[in-house]
């Protein structure tokens, strides 16, 4: 086996562990997930994710695993903006909180395969068109200009989302929960429950995010093995963070100011590559990019607590 294969077996297994532990032992079919069982699961996968890191640094090299750290980070971050919309989602459709969990985690497995299809798309163009990551980091450049500067999120109503149009257009909906079921008879027909409803927008909504966070994950490193390898667990660490933050998310409200400098820097080191690499060593480059994220992210999470008390 060549090192990647290795590395990818070793992901695999990790990730299916995992997800047994997760599903059997920290969550029950139906059941509320208390904060101190969303703090285990969170936990979890931090731990793991920490731990591949390490893995790297032996089985690759330094500069891929911090290549590896920064991409994870950058992510999880990002995906402090998913979970307030996901809470506007479950709300606006009135999903009992029993049914939460089992939900979240198809609407999560969904969006891993949206964001390998998109990852896989994205690193075969920038292969064979390498000027597109110049367009790349002209549209981060703009996006966190536009999150800097709006003072407030503009408000998303799930109802009027073109994609529940969508279903509601060419699907027989039902406002039932079906019990927790997605798909129920009625009348000898089938109709697809809220639940199903709410799976498909959580996978689509997360696309969106992706749009962003895919992009600024390449304007750190274009080896395919730190862009799928750091998405997908950030994205499955998105389920228990829910349940951690769910409460406190509409806390910090200067992360988008500080997920926004993160952009902006990224955008102009992928316009700007060609001249720093002839400055910088790539290491020097990547252990520059993890402490402005770790700056830039922590430092406005803690303004927000400071300035909330």
């Amino acid at each position: 086996m060549s090192p990647n294969q290795i590395v990818y077996t070793v992901f695999a297994i990790v990730l299916i562990v995992a997800l047994i532990f997760d599903l059997g032992l920290l969550s029950k079919k139906n059941k509320l997930v208390t904060i101190k069982a969303a703090l285990w699961q969170t936990l979890l996968w931090v731990v793991l994710a920490l731990g591949f890191f390490i893995f790297l640094l032996y089985e690759e090299n330094k500069e891929v695993a911090l290549q590896y750290l920064s991409a994870y980070l950058m992510e999880w971050s990002l995906s402090i903006d998913n979970i307030f919309v996901f809470v506007l989602i479950f709300t606006s459709f009135k999903v009992k909180e029993q049914y939460y969990s089992r939900v979240l985690l198809a609407g999560v497995l969904m969006a891993i395969i949206f964001r390998v299809i998109f990852i896989t798309v994205g690193v075969e163009l920038v292969e064979r068109f390498s000027w597109i990551l110049y367009l790349f980091g002209i549209f981060l450049l703009y996006t966190g200009y536009k999150m800097f500067i709006e003072k407030e999120e503009k408000k998303f109503n799930p109802h009027e989302n073109k994609v529940y149009k969508f279903l509601n257009r060419f699907l027989p909906l039902t406002p039932d929960d079906g019990n927790g079921k997605y798909v129920i008879r009625k009348n000898g027909k089938p109709q697809y429950t809220i639940l199903f409803v709410v799976v498909i927008m959580l996978a689509t909504i997360d696309l969106v995010f992706a749009l962003d966070s895919i992009p600024a994950v390449m304007g750190i490193s274009q080896n395919r093995l730190v862009i799928y390898t750091s998405n997908i667990f950030a994205v499955l660490g998105l389920r228990s963070l829910f349940f951690l933050l769910r409460g406190a998310v509409n806390k910090f409200q200067y992360l988008q100011q500080g997920i926004a400098i993160v952009l902006i820097i990224i955008g102009l080191k992928m316009l700007g590559e060609h001249w720093i690499n002839e400055w910088l060593d790539k290491n020097i480059q990547v252990m520059a990019s993890l402490m402005v994220i770790l700056l830039c992210i922590g430092g406005s999470m803690f303004f927000s607590v400071i300035k909330k008390k």
